[in-house]
């Protein structure tokens, strides 16, 4: 009896562990502010389309559609979030079962120090990378299953869920490489490989055929726009080292180079070595976000797990909780800290109007006429308070490549002689609106110590903006090259480009 509960004792553990991680990741979910990438991404869901948005392919706007059936709330929002490390880590469990079939214990002290991970209970964010992460895991996932039971069927799934991510996001191409390389120098490798192109086929067809009738956008976003000016670096390759070792922890990284054993286990290899190999090569152009590796991570330490024996899984269990301590306090203190600690910082109003953006969009409507429009100078206050205030704030200027989605929602040429209230948090120049209104008015409004810089411009003149304002956004971002087929373009279209 004594043996059978110690036996248990790992999955004891591990349940423990989940009910106490999953209560914490839905208290994150509720307390910390929505942040403006997730109020980007809500107006998505707000204004669904069919094959994609500007900056991304749309399975994230698909998502928060159907959540915004239920509730807006942050909580609601962000439970895939919530779930997507859970749903992951019995996946993973899953696949420890199969490969090591006799080795129980071993699989929850898996489970369990994965769950002990920073980030697996810390990142309650809904964005484009949570379908992203859950698709191209199980994608994997049932990529492993094909290899080690020889069914195409499984193939097939692996294609089709790898066919979702790229909805998700386009690096979900680089899982797509990874099957190549696996599968092109292997004895038989073609026909597995053509079957995971053609069930992933359909769903690249799909946002081809979007885009092809949307000025191209996400092409040009992905592959042009936000490359311009990337150059050779060995800053970002370091910073890119130092972060593979923070999230694999040094602890888990230092056994997963001492392990000698990698023969017969490349199927599970390449789930992890290809991207981050790709991910190091990119590195020396480009900094590569943490999110970007998140859903290769499972497969490492899947990897890990099945090389070390209870004590060290143990060991590094405990050490990862040790780690999540002053991510937890951080986390207080982003949730809970006076708005007055972040007083002496340049982003105090930021943090005021991403704490109560409800506050933030009652003082600027407090004094607005009738028939003004309330607009803001970049898409990060825009969305904040067009979530908070419950209707699209439009970006008045050229912006950034980033977050172009209001080039398609708002037409400036329908608001000639209107007036329009724009914000921001940062100060603003009459001088640089005057070409646009004919007349203008700069004030300030305090909102729990922080101020709001606010443009009052009355008769709003769209010829100046045409020729200042969109011209010059025309000439940088919808540059469509000649051998795209262009089949439509809304922004294009509207003003007269073509």
């Amino acid at each position: 009896m004594q043996s059978l509960a110690i036996s248990r004792s790992p999955k004891r553990l591990f349940f423990t562990l989940l009910a106490i991680t999953t209560l914490l990741k839905l208290w994150l979910a509720a307390v910390i502010p929505f942040t403006s990438d997730e109020a980007y991404f809500y107006q998505w869901g707000a204004h669904p389309d069919w094959g994609g948005f500007y900056d991304h392919p749309p399975m994230a706007g698909w998502w928060l559609w159907a959540l915004q059936q239920l509730s807006s709330h942050p909580l609601v929002l962000r439970l895939p979030a919530v779930l997507l490390w859970i749903a992951i880590t019995f996946g993973m469990l899953d696949l420890m079962r199969r490969m090591r079939p006799l080795e129980e214990n071993r699989r929850w002290l898996l489970g369990s120090l994965f769950l002990a991970l920073p980030f697996t209970w810390a990142l309650n964010l809904i964005t484009t990378d949570t379908p992203l992460i859950l698709f191209l895991f199980f994608s994997g996932y049932a990529f492993l299953r094909a290899e080690r039971e020889n069914d195409l069927r499984w193939h097939a799934a692996a294609g089709v869920l790898l066919g979702l991510a790229l909805l998700s996001k386009y690096f979900a191409g680089l899982l797509a490489i990874t099957y190549a390389v696996y599968l092109l120098p292997r004895r038989g490798g073609l026909k597995p490989l053509l079957v995971v192109a053609l069930c992933s086929l359909p769903f690249m067809l799909l946002n081809l055929a979007w885009n092809s009738t949307h000025c191209w956008n996400n092409i040009l976003f992905n592959l042009m726009n936000r490359n311009q000016g990337s150059h050779f670096s060995l800053e970002n390759t370091g910073i890119y080292v130092g972060m593979m070792l923070y999230l694999l922890t040094p602890w888990s990284a230092l056994a997963l180079f001492r392990t000698g054993r990698w023969r017969g286990q490349w199927a599970l290899l390449s789930m992890f070595v290809v991207p981050f190999v790709l991910f190091l090569l990119l590195s020396f152009y480009k900094t590569i976000g943490l999110h970007w590796v998140l859903a290769f991570l499972p497969f490492a330490f899947l990897f890990v797990a099945m090389h070390q024996d209870e004590s060290q899984l143990a060991r590094q269990r405990r050490w990862n909780l040790w780690l999540g301590l002053p991510h937890l306090i951080a986390l207080l203190a982003i949730a809970y800290a006076p708005t007055d600690s972040f007083r002496s910082l340049k982003i105090h109003a930021d943090v005021v109007m991403q704490r109560d953006g409800k506050a933030w969009v009652a003082a600027l409507r407090e004094d607005l006429l009738p028939g003004t429009v309330l607009m803001a100078t970049s898409y990060s206050p825009a969305a904040v308070l067009s979530y908070h205030g419950g209707e699209h704030v439009p970006v008045f200027g050229t912006g950034s490549f980033h977050a172009r989605f209001d080039d398609d929602i708002t037409d400036f040429k329908a608001l000639d002689g209107r007036d329009i209230r724009i914000t921001s948090t940062r100060r603003l120049d009459a001088a640089a609106y005057v070409p646009y209104f004919d007349r203008v008015l700069v004030q300030e409004k305090h909102i729990d110590g922080a101020t709001a810089w606010v443009v009052d411009g009355k008769g709003f003149r769209f010829q100046p903006y045409f020729e200042r304002v969109i011209k010059p956004i025309a000439a940088k971002y919808y540059r469509v090259p000649s051998f795209l087929p262009l089949y439509g373009c809304q922004f294009l279209e509207r003003y007269g480009f073509i």
